[in-house]
């Protein structure tokens, strides 16, 4: 099972190769070019989602460490 943030990443990047691919072909470029330059935008693009959707331990539970004791749930 891939989390959310995974298949977000993986989403966008095929997304990203897929229109690649599709402005390759659409220029006049065979379809070999076109699906490697496609394969190739994928590859660098899920660095750079992943690195763009960064997951943030300490903000993600700060909400958490914020409560005080007249807050508590009981």
């Amino acid at each position: 099972m891939l989390t959310a943030r995974s298949a977000l990443v993986l989403l966008l990047a095929a997304l990203s190769g897929g229109v690649a691919t599709a402005l390759s072909l659409a220029a006049g470029e065979g379809r070999f070019r076109g699906v490697l330059v496609g394969l190739g935008v994928a590859a660098l693009a899920v660095s750079f989602f992943n690195r763009l959707i960064e997951h943030d331990q300490a903000r993600a539970c700060r909400h958490v460490q914020e409560r005080t004791k007249g807050e508590e749930r009981g």
